[in-house]
């Protein structure tokens, strides 16, 4: 069976399972609130949309936006989280690895402290994390002498990261303590409860072309995680792949991050669990994780507005619930990544 072969049928059942689920989902989180939507309402938006009322403006501007986002968010963190464990062959990667979170962390922090407009907030975010990345693809390639090309990457990665997770700090400590000071720490924690429409036009289109891509790529990656000698005796252009996926998995980051603050644990724990449901086969793999990420940021979401009174930031859950399930996964596992 060569690699553009269609997936085992076996998978077919667990797609449709994921699929279902994140359906049910989908309508258990349109539904949650605490301003209730009748059934009414949605026909009347479909047939009447003048006449929907208060409960239509509600689902239209607030709900939809947020959780379109979510899934947007979901699915784009752990394809790009699943990309780069392909690439890197190791399941504990995650997508900030490149730095991207990091410097889109500092965009903000940065746009924040200069008391830019919403807008501008986040394409200093979007750009800063593609500049983080860039510097850090930079420095690897000037290093390339080094030895292993992925593992000087991921070192470069770390210490890119770092410098922009001290200029956050550094932001963060010359803010003003009553106002910006909150507004940069609460960005960081991570939170849908901001997102409009406007938001959502100006997430989709990166989001677009890093999912797109990958997805048309994904079998590439089942050569790319045999290993460099492995990949070029197939007659892969490693190089060339390992670029373009790179650019994927950091718009898709880059823009997650622009639009929600610093949400993490999603890229790492779930490409984990969509590989222990599907196995390693990332034509299979990366469907799966782009449906239970959608699904577990909307579930986390879900707990981050209605668990208490004021709204928990969105960064907070992912954490407490991430951490812990992917020491679960991990003890539970015993079988390789791949």
């Amino acid at each position: 069976m060569t690699a553009r072969h269609a997936a085992p049928a076996h998978h077919t059942g667990a797609m449709i399972a994921l699929t279902v689920l994140f359906l049910v989902i989908v309508w258990w989180s349109l539904a949650l609130g605490r301003y209730h939507v009748p059934l009414e309402t949605w026909w009347k938006l479909v047939t009447a949309p003048d006449d929907a009322g208060i409960a239509g403006q509600i689902l239209l501007q607030v709900r939809l936006p947020r959780i379109a986002a979510g899934i947007l968010i979901g699915a784009g963190l752990s394809a790009a989280g699943a990309a780069y464990q392909g690439i890197f062959r190791n399941p504990m990667v995650s997508p900030d690895i490149l730095g991207a979170s990091a410097g889109a962390g500092f965009g903000a922090a940065a746009a924040i402290l200069l008391g830019w407009s919403i807008i501008g907030i986040e394409l200093s975010s979007f750009a800063f994390g593609l500049i983080a990345v860039g510097l850090t693809c930079a420095a690897a390639a000037k290093l390339k002498r080094m030895g292993d090309p992925i593992l000087t990457l991921v070192l470069v990665g770390i210490l890119v990261g770092s410098v922009f997770t001290a200029l956050v700090s550094l932001a963060k400590y010359a803010a003003d303590p009553y106002s910006k000071l909150p507004a940069i720490t609460l960005w960081l924690m991570g939170s849908l409860s901001a997102i409009n429409p406007k938001d959502l036009g100006f997430a989709l289109v990166p989001m677009a072309i890093g999912l797109v891509p990958l997805y048309l790529l994904r079998w590439n990656l089942n050569v790319l995680a045999f290993g460099e000698e492995e990949a070029r005796a197939l007659g892969a252009e490693t190089t060339r792949l390992r670029w373009i996926i790179i650019f994927c998995a950091t718009l898709l980051t880059g823009a997650a991050v622009a639009i929600a603050g610093m949400v993490g644990w999603v890229g790492l724990v779930i490409p984990h669990l969509a590989r222990m449901i599907v196995g390693p086969d990332y034509r299979v793999l990366l469907p799966a994780s782009v449906l239970l990420g959608a699904s577990y940021l909307l579930l986390t979401d879900d707990l981050a507005r209605s668990v208490m009174a004021n709204e928990i930031p969105l960064g907070i859950i992912t954490a407490l619930i991430g951490a812990p399930f992917f020491l679960y996964l991990m003890m539970r596992s015993e079988r390789g990544w791949a």
